[in-house]
């Protein structure tokens, strides 16, 4: 560790494009990095091996094209990179196509909520529709455009009595510097190994979780629950291991949300998605898992206040 530099462990790319970063040569993590310096217009289209499949290619449509990240460790005092040890240094899904992997998550969810492991997948079906009256305000009308339709709907095949649930892929977003300054620093990078990432973020869960998945939730599971219907959820370990802690019902007859949880195997090189465990739950013991959190101590508190306020050169 250099004099002076207080995080050892930072958060940087781990697939991109579908790649496995470390995988990379130096010349094609250069390649790659050089085309997030073209303006978008001029970029090449790049391929998204997790939704295309034989005779359809899909474009990737995530800004930069990180799939995943996770975090490292720099190596001695050098500006190499090493995968940090153990559970931190999993990979951690910033995009949520990364799911759709060879149809396994539709396989599992469909076998297990429809009985079926070849469900049909569709998307965006318009779900809030406004009702006559004064125009939304802003907040109100950003509202219903994020949760006005279900992302992902999945049918059994055949029959005459429609047969489906809904399906929410929830990645996590990160805090902290945004992935332009890596790209521009591994353009730059001379080096042979792993370049250590140039900016400073982690995972935010809080965010992805409260702010972003539960109202997804509230809005949505109440009607699908008076329709007789479920909601499936799939998270990655990182994410479902961040919540707190969520009662779980024995049978999907009693459930209104199941989540997936799956994890990534990269023993034989690239990743690969696995199935780790489902849970069912209701939607009042989500939103628990959601919200809950430990306050701190009176103390700690305020010494944070006066950390801050120390920082921004003011004294008592």
């Amino acid at each position: 560790m250099r004099r002076g530099e207080r995080d050892v462990t930072r958060w940087g790319i781990d697939e991109w494009y579908g790649r496995s970063f470390v995988l990379l040569t130096r010349e094609e993590r250069r390649e790659l990095a050089a085309l997030q310096a073209k303006p978008k217009r001029d970029r090449p289209v790049k391929r998204c091996p997790f939704r295309s499949r034989p005779g359809l290619d899909v474009a990737c449509s995530k800004e930069g094209g990180v799939c995943s990240i996770r975090a490292y460790r720099r190596a001695g005092t050098s500006e190499q990179a090493s995968v940090g040890e153990g559970e931190v240094g999993d990979l951690c899904t910033t995009c949520p196509y990364r799911f759709a992997e060879a149809g396994e998550v539709y396989r599992w969810i469909g076998g297990k909520l429809l009985g079926d492991e070849s469900p049909i997948v569709v998307s965006e079906i318009g779900f809030l529709e406004r009702e006559g009256g004064d125009e939304p305000d802003a907040e109100d009308a950003v509202l219903r455009e994020d949760v006005g339709r279900i992302d992902s709907v999945l049918a059994r095949g055949g029959g005459e009595i429609l047969s489906w649930c809904a399906l929410e892929l929830q990645a996590v977003y990160f805090s902290g510097t945004s992935m332009s300054q890596d790209f521009r620093a591994i353009a730059a990078y001379q080096g042979d190994g792993v370049p250590f990432p140039a900016g400073r973020r982690r995972p935010d869960y809080r965010s992805s979780g409260p702010k972003r998945l539960m109202p997804q939730l509230q809005i949505k599971v109440p009607s699908l629950r008076r329709w007789g219907k479920k909601m499936a959820v799939l998270v990655d370990k990182g994410f479902f291991a961040a919540l707190g802690r969520m009662d779980d019902v024995r049978d999907v007859s009693n459930c209104d949300i199941a989540w997936f949880v799956v994890g990534y195997d990269e023993s034989q090189g690239d990743a690969r998605l696995t199935r780790e465990f489902a849970r069912l739950t209701t939607l009042e013991r989500a939103v628990e898992g959601l919200t809950s959190g430990r306050p701190v101590s009176l103390e700690t508190f305020e010494a944070r206040i006066l950390e801050k306020l120390q920082a921004a050169g003011v004294t008592g």
